[in-house]
């Protein structure tokens, strides 16, 4: 029957529209409704509908309360089941360049949405989804895939209407959306509930045939659809609609309240029924006919779906059609019965006689008559049981004794003796008797008569084969399969006991759930059989393991939320059911049980503790660590499977670094749970995680040497490394020395224990000397063995380089009482090391180069002589860049420590002016205690390094950070020369390094926050200026033969031509960066007179960075006016 909200009046009580002076049924209101009642209204709510049924007013009340209220999209799950998927597929036929274009239109979303821009983060989400579309395009293979131009752009057209749901789905997460265009956001929803039954079906049914092959896609693409049917066209209330939940007692919900409306019901019905036929149809039409279960599969492909159709109008799917329930039965009715004889005859023909006639014992033409008996009968019986027809004693009787001729009929068929027939007659009368008695007595019966029966099957048909299956002899393999059957049987007659004794429907459940585990992981990879001295191939197919898991999912999920078992149980029952799914990626025998440990393992924090209306739910601190031991030490019982894992992944044995890297952070990912719903207080317990997960991810990234007494090498593991296919295919290679990778791990990990306040570096002065040594050290080692291992000298300068760094860092991000005063001398140090450094690493080889030419007396061949140079040149090199991190690294930390700086005093003022502004209140009223407590904290924690302190004798900062910053630009600019020749492009990277520049008392005087983009735009104009001279000169310069440049010349008139159109591109950048550096409006239109300057420039010039410069000069003369002309207008709007 339709759920109380789709009835119709007819059929309910009438309600009064007022709560107060309620009104009974009169017979006007009777005659109104067509003289028809329900005599058993259904008290409870419809889950399908969202609301609850506990006010009482009319349905007329309901359909003025319907309006738009902005809320949270609460049908997300739901579109996701469809959606998520789809997108995986979408990536994987797009590739890199579709995952690209999503991940930096995303980054670029989630900044935006980070600053509250929000219209502009929407925005970013459907450009970048364009993007990826449009990479998806150029990128996928469709073109190539089909046959067909029109199949391919069909494809296309449907990846496109995924990626627009996709991007629907996105924009309802928007609340101002909701809250400024109402219509559309209903609209939008509506969309994605109409579509998406359409494209994510057929999405499914195009990666399922990709997968297994396309001979049953019609029947994959009818599986999808009816999944899909039900999961959205089933009538759901809308996210954004009011519902009052007195709205809908004794009302039906009104139409206008239902996502989808009756055209959308009907497309999508259509759908439902026509689609995959005709789908099998275009796929196999020289065949349709070819033979009678050809004929089958057309007759399949419509009744199936069509008696879908007919049981989900149980749920309101025809709603469309009519309410009226006495015409919706009799629709099910006639129509349920013509495709349940249609639907079990087409499957004798294509399924039982087809697969199964070997145990069809029963000549013709009455095996034919007990097959459908047997199919038919039970497929009538079960439907209407389902449906709620076996209601009464009449019922019922028809109900057993159709039952009783179901089994003795079924019993015939497979052969079973006829002296012993009553035995399945009896079991189906117990079964029925069960089903409408409830009598636990009657199924207890059933289960011993059917264990008898199915132990018969087994014996009769496979105990006498000399057989070796999985691994195994048939005869074991039959008495796993005679208990699993057992099993399942008696599960559902425990299922009905008091609650007392639920643990033996748990125990059932679990030993059901391992013996299928054993079975499974047997077939699947011990997929031979051995006969008789023949090997052959057992295919277990994996759907087989998705469906066996996904069941068995289902119905724990049942049993869990009508309180038969408990929340242990559904642990231990969802752990086995998914490990099972990790043998569809690995083809290892202890996979399933590794993976059901760490499940084990990992799951308690979401399974064992999640009931909110505990107080209990809560981990305890002990239990926390008992929980992480645990992990750990399932993860190190599991590690034969992670090197197997690795192996398969990287196609060749990992290193015992990888190895244990991945322990670590596969035991850091898996405590996550534990740390973040139980410990998500705790900041110890954070801290810890992140210093676990890093030195995961460190031991892999680096992969360090790891002694032979930290690892156990296991048969598996020594086989693995054994293999002498790498020297033979490979030879032998001279690998570098790693050792420095540990030196390199212990400074990050050390500087992550600071940051998280492992380490309290923060509060003991003397610690952070010690740290900032160490990290200094352990960098400075490895950067010397690294990559500078042929000049033993210069370790110590490098070490001591980056002990100053790490100590100036250190002490002017935390600094003490006497830091101050050292750290300019520091700073010196690192400053004067530079040259030093730079010109002994040139010396020290040439010297050592020529040593060795007089030691062998001038043997050394000339091209020894050329290497040396060339390592000189590479070492020097790579000091330079060493040298350009570490300015560019006190440079952002001073910029950082003066901006924080320039923060706090601006906030000590606001905080001045307010205690001044409201008098008669006490500081203690104006500053909250939460707030005053962490001031508090924080001055007793820092007491020698105030802000007025810091403005005396911290006065050396901007000055440093200066220096810095023109280092390290000065030294980018020559790494620039040597590595790519002085490229153009590169300029507008490295000018940026500018914004680090700081106003002070020295060099930049009258350098302001104002003028913090003058030495950008002023650094590229320069640099390209100077550049262009110099090409100019070059080109004209024949070296000894001198200039080229006789008057009237190709030279001289090439000199005066690009010296010409380069001084016209003065102007435009000469008022740009006056523009920059005052910022004050303009009222004329010179910046637009200097547009045209430029064009000669970018049009006739023979060089390309004066092109370059035109081209900026445009840019900057409209950049300018544009500026200024805003300017002018937010002045006039304010005046």
């Amino acid at each position: 029957m339709l759920p109380p909200e789709l009835q119709p009046r007819a059929f309910r009580p009438y309600i009064s529209s007022s709560a107060s002076a309620p009104s009974f049924p009169t017979s006007s209101s009777s005659s109104y409704n067509n003289g028809d009642q329900n005599p058993n209204p259904s008290p409870t709510s419809s889950f399908y509908y969202g609301g609850t049924r506990t006010g009482s007013r009319r349905a007329s009340s309901s359909m003025k309360n319907s309006r738009f209220a902005p809320s949270t999209f609460v049908h997300n799950a739901r579109i996701a089941v469809a959606l998520v998927p789809s997108a995986v597929f979408l990536l994987d036929l797009g590739g890199a360049p579709v995952v690209a274009s999503l991940v930096v239109g995303l980054m670029i979303a989630y900044i935006l949405d980070s600053l509250n821009f929000k219209s502009g983060s929407f925005f970013a989400v459907w450009f970048s989804l364009i993007a990826a579309q449009i990479a998806f395009f150029f990128s996928s293979s469709l073109y190539y895939t089909f046959n067909y131009v029109t199949l391919a752009l069909l494809a296309a057209l449907t990846c496109a209407l995924a990626n627009f749901l996709i991007g629907v789905w996105v924009s309802l997460q928007f609340k101002w959306i909701q809250i400024e265009y109402p219509t559309i956001v209903l609209a939008l929803e509506r969309l994605l509930f109409a579509c998406i039954p359409l494209i994510a079906s057929s999405l499914f049914t195009w990666a399922t045939v990709s997968a297994v092959g396309m001979v049953n896609a019609a029947y994959y693409l009818m599986i999808y659809n009816c999944i899909f049917y039900w999961l959205y066209s089933i009538p759901r209330v809308s996210s954004f609609k009011v519902r009052q939940e007195v709205s809908y007692h004794g009302g039906e919900v009104p139409e206008d309240n239902f996502i989808l409306g009756q055209l959308e019901s009907c497309i999508q019905t259509l759908n439902l029924l026509f689609f995959p036929l005709l789908f099998h149809i275009s796929s196999h039409y020289l065949v349709i006919f070819s033979s009678s279960a050809a004929v089958c599969d057309l007759l399949l492909l419509f009744f199936i779906p069509f008696l879908f159709q007919l049981y989900s109008s149980t749920r309101g799917a025809l709603w469309w059609v009519t309410k009226n329930e006495h015409q919706l039965k009799s629709i099910r009715f006639v129509n349920g019965a013509v495709t349940l004889v249609v639907v079990v005859i087409c499957l004798e023909v294509r399924v039982v006689f087809h697969s199964f006639g070997r145990y069809i014992h029963v000549p013709p033409p009455l095996n034919y008559l007990l097959v459908t008996i047997t199919m038919l009968g039970g497929a009538v019986a079960a439907g209407t049981y389902a449906v709620g027809m076996v209601s009464d004693a009449f019922s019922s009787l028809v109900f057993t004794s159709l039952a009783v001729i179901v089994s003795a009929a079924g019993a015939i068929v497979v052969g079973f003796p006829i002296l012993f027939l009553p035995l399945p007659s009896i079991a189906g009368f117990y079964l029925a008797r069960f089903f409408t008695k409830k009598s636990l007595s009657s199924y207890s019966a059933f289960v011993v008569l059917g264990s008898l029966m199915v132990t018969w099957f087994v014996m009769h048909n496979y105990w006498g084969l000399n057989i070796w299956i999985a691994g195994m002899s048939l005869k074991s393999f039959c008495k796993l399969i005679v208990g699993s059957v057992i099993l399942a049987m008696a599960v559902p007659g425990l299922a009905v006991l008091p609650p007392k004794l639920r643990f033996l429907t748990e125990a059932g459940l679990i030993g059901h759930a391992f013996l299928l585990c054993y079975i499974e992981n047997n077939f699947f990879n011990y997929s031979t059989v051995y006969y008789y001295g023949m090997d052959d191939d057992v295919m277990y197919p994996s759907y087989m393991i998705v469906m066996t898991t996904f069941a068995g999912l289902a119905i724990v999920r049942r049993l869990s939320v009508d309180n038969r078992i408990g929340s242990k149980a559904v642990w231990i029952l969802v752990c086995l059911y998914f490990s099972k799914l990790a043998m569809l990626f690995m083809a290892s025998k202890a996979v399933l049980w590794v993976s059901a440990v760490l499940l084990l393992a990992v799951s308690p924090p979401l399974l064992l503790y999640n009931d909110k209306s505990k107080t209990a739910s809560k981990m305890k601190p002990w239990q926390g660590y008992a929980h992480a031991g645990v992990v750990a030490l399932s993860v190190w019982f599991c590690r034969e499977t992670i090197f197997e894992a690795l192996q398969w992944w990287n196609g060749r044995p990992p290193s015992d670094g990888l190895l244990l890297g991945s322990c670590f952070l596969l035991t850091g990912l898996a405590c996550i749970p534990i740390v973040a719903l139980h410990f998500a207080h705790v900041v110890s317990a954070k801290r810890y995680l992140v210093l676990v997960v890093a030195t995961g991810l460190l031991f892999i990234l680096m992969q360090p040497p790891v002694p032979m007494s930290w690892t156990y090498h296991s048969d598996l593991i020594r086989s693995a490394r054994q293999s002498a296919d790498d020297i033979s295919i490979y030879g032998f290679m001279a690998l570098k020395p790693t050792w420095p990778s540990w030196l390199l791990i212990a400074a990050t990990l050390l500087t992550l224990a600071a940051v998280t306040s492992t380490i309290p570096i923060k509060y003991i002065v003397e610690l952070r000397t010690f740290y900032s040594i160490a990290v200094g050290i352990a960098l400075g080692i490895y950067i010397s063995a690294e990559y500078f291992l042929q000049a033993a000298i210069l370790h110590a300068l490098i070490i001591v380089t980056m002990v100053c760094t790490c100590v100036f860092v250190v002490f002017t991000h935390i600094p003490s009482a006497s830091s101050t005063k050292a750290l300019p001398w520091v700073f010196a140090l690192i400053v004067a090391l530079f040259p030093v450094t730079y010109l002994l690493e040139g010396q020290v080889r040439i010297n050592k180069s020529y040593l060795e030419d007089n030691v062998s007396e001038n043997m050394i061949e000339e091209d020894n002589k050329i290497a040396t140079l060339l390592a000189i040149e590479g070492a020097r090199t790579s000091l330079l860049g060493l040298y350009a991190a570490i300015f560019m690294l006190i440079a952002l930390e001073i910029k950082f420590e003066l901006a924080s700086l320039m923060k706090e005093k601006f906030e000590e003022r606001g905080g001045l002016r307010q205690s001044h502004s409201q008098s008669g209140q006490t500081s203690s009223a104006i500053v909250p205690p939460r707030l005053r407590f962490m001031k508090q904290r924080r001055a007793s924690t820092v007491p020698t390094f105030t802000i007025r302190r810091m403005a005396t004798e911290g006065a050396w900062m901007p000055a440093v950070g200066n220096v810095a910053t023109v280092m390290c630009f000065s030294i980018c600019l020559i790494l620039n020369v040597h590595l790519t020749g002085g490229s153009n492009r590169a300029i507008f990277f490295l000018a940026p390094i500018l914004l680090l520049l700081n106003q002070d008392s020295d060099f930049f005087a009258g350098f302001g926050d104002k003028q913090r983009y003058f030495p950008v735009t002023m650094a590229i104009s320069v640099y390209l200026m100077l550049t262009a001279l110099y090409s100019i000169w070059d080109d004209v310069w024949h070296g000894n033969a001198g200039w080229g440049v006789d008057i009237g010349g190709p030279d001289w008139i090439f000199v005066v031509k690009n010296l010409a159109l380069l001084i016209l591109t003065f102007p435009s950048h000469i008022l740009f960066n006056r523009f920059v550096w005052s910022y004050t409006k303009q009222v004329d239109s010179r910046p637009l007179l200097t547009i045209p300057l430029n064009l000669p420039s970018v049009i006739i010039t023979d060089i390309i960075k004066i092109k370059i410069l035109g081209l900026l000069g445009v840019i900057y003369s409209l950049a300018q006016y544009l500026i200024s002309r805003q300017q002018y207008l937010s002045g006039l709007k304010y005046i």
